[in-house]
């Protein structure tokens, strides 16, 4: 079979398949045979004339340009079609048409020309893309950002207000308007904490501070804080945890922010009453600890862009509130996944039917 073909190969570079030149060349010769053909049978065919014989040579001539030239515009023909859809594609392309895809079909140099434009376009159409989204994600940095910050901030305002100018019946009132006002202050410091905590994360000069810690002890530490809040919201824990020890290098402080933050997250959107499931094993040389509650459904694309920061799901998951949930910026979920990341582990979302089971993975020694 490798032998047929690369007779076949050789044959196609014979005839000047796979080369412009080659087919020129073959192009110029045939036109020349066509020309002589044309000057030595058209005269022969032609019935004898007086004085045939001063004609002869100018018709000759004549006969021969004649065959040439409408020899080689026949052959060069399909060659010069192909040229000018190029240039009408090429036309499309400078126009902004970064879609649009040349004719790469031909086995020689234009083909081979059309192939590289072809490439070169998908990688400036890719990166022209990958700009646009970059300044969508700047926008939706700068729009998250302000909405987070703007709401307990207004807020507080708002209570101030109402402080400053006495607007309380008495003392009771008074005190709620300042609990209020201190709890959207918490809120406010909260939310800047998160947007620091992600900027340092994503950040490329982030560093990690490892230690030697038995990682079922930290989420029992963090389970025995988790439960009694599950509880006041009709929550109920099952914790599932290996019965030694799991020791793994890591960094402790990071780690437990991405299990509190999973944990919060089952809590603001967990079905109330319900039940959150927690599991903890090792698996393939690797700590697997998954989060588990059901809530409410959520479409395919709420579901791609769930780990992304700021990302509103609207009243989809929680009918009070957005992810991020309340007094949240939307980043709990980002946070925990770059912790992941840092780590050279993953944290993934396996949901069906409204069931959640988040799965942070972390490398093992």
């Amino acid at each position: 079979m490798s032998a047929i073909k690369s007779k076949s190969d050789r044959l196609a570079r014979l005839i000047g398949i796979g080369s412009i030149r080659i087919r020129l060349l073959w192009t110029f010769a045939a036109s020349i045979a066509a020309g002589l053909a044309a000057a030595y049978l058209v005269p022969l065919l032609l019935p004898r004339v007086p004085h045939y014989g001063v004609f002869a040579v100018p018709l000759s001539f004549t006969l021969f340009a004649a065959g040439f030239l409408g020899a080689f515009y026949g052959l060069t023909r399909g060659s010069i079609r192909y040229l000018l859809r190029l240039k009408d594609d090429l036309d499309a392309m400078a126009g902004g048409d970064l879609a649009h895809r040349l004719d790469a079909g031909r086995r020689d140099e234009l083909g081979y020309v059309a192939g590289y434009i072809n490439a070169m376009a998908e990688q400036l159409e890719t990166r022209i893309r990958a700009e646009r989204q970059s300044e969508q994600a700047k926008l939706e940095l700068i729009t998250g950002i302000s909405h987070g910050l703007r709401t307990p901030l207004t807020s507080m305002l708002g209570y101030l207000e109402l402080l400053r100018g006495r607007a309380y019946r008495d003392e009771e009132e008074r005190e709620r308007f300042l609990a209020n006002t201190y709890s959207k202050a918490v809120q406010l410091k909260s939310r800047i904490d998160d947007l620091f905590d992600y900027t340092r994360l994503s950040a490329s000069e982030a560093r990690l501070q490892p230690a030697r810690i038995d990682l079922r002890e930290l989420v029992r530490q963090l389970l025995a804080e988790f439960e009694p809040l599950a509880a006041e919201q009709g929550l109920s824990v099952a914790a599932r945890l290996p019965a030694d020890g799991l020791e793994l290098t890591l960094d402790p402080g990071l780690v437990s922010r991405a299990i509190d933050n999973l944990l919060t997250n089952a809590l603001k959107y967990a079905d109330k009453p319900g039940i959150v499931r927690l599991r903890l094993a090792a698996a393939d040389g690797r700590a697997v600890l998954e989060v588990e509650n059901r809530g409410a459904p959520i479409g395919p694309e709420q579901e791609a862009r769930l780990f992304e920061r700021f990302y509103k799901a609207d009243a989809a998951r929680s009918p009070a509130s957005s992810v991020g949930g309340p007094g949240g910026a939307g980043l709990g979920l980002s946070i925990a996944r770059e912790i992941a990341r840092l780590h050279g582990g993953r944290l993934g979302l396996t949901y069906r039917d409204g069931n959640y089971r988040f799965a942070l993975e972390l490398p093992m020694d």
